[in-house]
């Protein structure tokens, strides 16, 4: 049966060799690797209370457009794995209870937002910068949409979250202070793989 974790249509698919074997051990690698850049890149941030803001997302949005839905996934699912194991891959450390706190929504929500930009990329998109960077600002807001969720189904008494007015609360929390930095990573995020689509496109 053939190896299909990703399609010609991305980065990765460019540049796949033709040996079954060779597919699996090379794919298995990005994975690892990608879960390892995910984790440095949650270590850049700017620490804003209850959620920081980080490079994951730019991270994340650059390998789903480079290697596809179901690289990209497997990705983020490998990451918070290594998170929930103890690792110290979040932003600030690890463990399972790390997924129960103010910043789960997000992590979570980043499987989705990777499934988003991937799909995109399996089609196509990775070649067309308008149709990418769309395709990674849908993905950001399903995954504010996890967070802002996750806020709000977490409130309770906690010291993030504002009693008196639970929805302004969890949107200055989870999506307010993320919106400019968030629209400038994504932007990046599509000029580098595109940029890169492009070179490679010029040289075949």
């Amino acid at each position: 049966m053939a190896v299909t974790l990703t399609t010609p249509n991305t980065l990765l698919g460019v540049f796949q060799p033709k040996g079954q074997v060779a597919k699996l051990a090379i794919n298995a690698a990005i994975v690892v690797l990608g879960s390892l850049l995910i984790a440095a890149a949650a270590k850049i941030n700017v620490p804003v209370w209850p959620v920081p803001v980080t490079l994951q997302s730019f991270a994340i949005a650059a390998l789903a457009a480079g290697f596809g839905m179901r690289i990209g996934i497997a990705t983020v699912a490998l990451y918070l794995l290594e998170g929930a194991m103890g690792l110290p891959v979040f932003a600030t450390g690890g463990g399972a209870i790390y997924l129960l706190g103010p910043t789960g929504g997000f992590l979570i929500g980043f499987l989705a937002q990777a499934g988003i930009i991937g799909y995109a990329a399996d089609r196509g998109a990775s070649g067309r910068p308008f149709a990418l960077f769309g395709a990674m600002l849908v993905a950001t807001a399903v995954l504010y949409f996890f967070g802002f969720a996750w806020l709000l189904a977490m409130s309770g008494q906690a010291q993030w979250i504002d009693q008196t007015n639970l929805l302004a609360s969890a949107w200055a929390g989870a999506v307010q202070p993320f919106i400019v930095w968030d629209i400038l990573k994504m932007a990046f995020a599509a000029l580098t793989v595109t940029g890169l689509w492009s070179l490679i496109a010029s040289k075949r």
